[in-house]
């Protein structure tokens, strides 16, 4: 029963000596984060052909045809669009050759066909014509990739929100701490502001491709049949930015 007791007296007079510790002049580091969303108003679409043919030219020709088709589509269904060619290719495809014998010469390799293809990069903010816009390339090209994201001038907006609110819930921690701290938010003073930036950027590769070589112009194909609409869903956008506040109590 002493023991007991003097254990509690013992941690009366901590709790006071703790309660009664000076924070002047202390200087506590403070985290902070924001978070801001916002829907996305871009979308980044890749369309392409491919032709495999025994004569390269025939299949580089098809190609060119198709993708100069698969251009007047896009530009007529969607005039603001941004249009790039992304990629041009032509390779040779090889049969399958048996595993060589011991002491067996490989022979010369003599391709059997050729494959020719190219993309086209589409960059648009009008979402809402965008499923027809691709369901009328794709009569001619397909759909390889799409991403939707933020305009420059949207992701400009947002940062300034995301900045505000990252701000603001340093104030909020600060309002905590002070009050943990039985001291009065009058007497913090904001030493130091360390903003740190998110860095997620990504960074798109540009393809440069062969020229394609002049040939006479090829028969024209047989009318495309519709495709129906593609459902797309924008999404969102989050922006988040931590930062390290210093502050000091007077």
């Amino acid at each position: 029963m002493k023991y007991l007791v003097a254990a509690a007296l013992a941690a009366c007079v901590l709790s006071v000596h703790a309660q009664s510790l000076s924070t002047a002049g202390t200087l506590v580091v403070v985290p902070a984060f924001g978070e801001v969303k916002r829907a996305n108003d871009q979308a980044t679409v890749t369309l392409s052909v491919e032709e495999i043919d025994k004569d390269k030219a025939a299949a580089a020709s098809r190609v060119n045809t198709k993708m100069k088709q698969g251009l007047e589509i896009v530009k007529k269904a969607d005039p603001q669009a941004s249009l790039k060619t992304q990629n041009y290719y032509t390779y040779p495809v090889y049969p399958e050759e048996p595993p060589l014998q011991p002491g067996q010469l490989r022979k010369p390799r003599v391709p059997t066909s050729w494959r020719v293809g190219q993309s086209l990069q589409m960059t648009t903010s009008n979402l809402d014509s965008l499923p027809r816009t691709v369901a009328a390339a794709q009569a001619i090209l397909s759909l390889n990739y799409l991403h939707f994201s933020l305009t420059p001038e949207a992701t400009r907006q947002l940062e300034d929100q995301r900045i505000a609110a990252t701000y603001q819930n340093l104030n909020e921690r600060i309002n905590s701490i002070a009050k943990a701290m039985g001291r009065k938010v009058s007497d913090a003073v904001l030493d130091t502001v360390d903003f740190e930036g998110s860095g997620n950027y990504s960074n798109r590769v540009e393809v440069s491709g062969s020229r394609a070589l002049a040939m006479a112009a090829a028969p024209a194909p047989p009318p495309a049949p519709s495709v129906a609409e593609p459902s797309f869903e924008p999404g969102e956008t989050t922006l988040t930015m931590r930062l390290v506040g210093k502050v000091r109590f007077k």
